[in-house]
């Protein structure tokens, strides 16, 4: 039986199109939702393009309710009937409650070799630690920030030369191949770890 995804993102959505244009053929999942928390997210207007239902929750009108704006989140998923949940640049912080509604079933892509660097500026952290390879790594959501089990990894060399920048540039490139990888292999049941050069 297919598999539906539903993918949340706030910004311009390229690992949504990379996971969208992988489900195709003879692939175990489609793509039933793509969801962002941003009415003015790019990425919604590419999966509307690829003939995927889109909706916004906005954050902003619940302020510091987190929990109040994850619970209209969650009502809208439901709708949707994803089996699986993936985040594509979703630049909220979820709180355990939603977390542990979706846990097992929820894969997020982060732009360095966890458990280094979690949260946000990845790449200049590995430039300032001297660090000769850098990537990016898929793994299953759990209520820690940017932790639970690693599904899947890329790495790149670090440059002389690079800056946060180009360095992300080339990382993001490796998230496109990674994340669909991955994905295939969660929908058919197989959490076996991916690790590309």
């Amino acid at each position: 039986m297919t598999k539906r995804v539903a993918i949340l993102l706030s910004g311009s959505g390229s690992n949504m199109v990379s996971l969208v244009d992988s489900m195709t053929g003879d692939h175990p999942a489609r793509a039933c939702l793509v969801m962002s928390n941003n009415h003015d997210a790019g990425g919604l207007q590419k999966a509307a393009d690829r003939g995927v239902d889109t909706a916004v929750v906005d954050h902003r009108p619940y302020g510091e309710d987190r929990a109040a704006f994850e619970d209209v989140l969650h009502a809208r998923l439901i709708e949707a009937r994803p089996d699986i949940l993936c985040l594509a640049g979703f630049m909220r912080v979820l709180t355990e409650g939603f977390v542990s509604r979706w846990q097992g079933r929820m894969l997020n892509i982060h732009p360095s070799l966890l458990p280094k660097y979690r949260g946000l500026n990845t790449h200049a952290r590995a430039l300032d630690a001297g660090d000769t390879s850098a990537g990016c790594t898929v793994h299953e959501v759990t209520p820690a920030l940017d932790d639970g089990p690693i599904l899947g990894q890329a790495q790149v060399p670090i440059h002389p030369d690079d800056t946060p920048q180009s360095l992300a540039a080339r990382v993001l490139e490796q998230e496109h191949i990674l994340y669909p990888a991955v994905l295939r292999q969660f929908a058919e049941g197989n959490r076996q770890m991916i690790a590309l050069p």
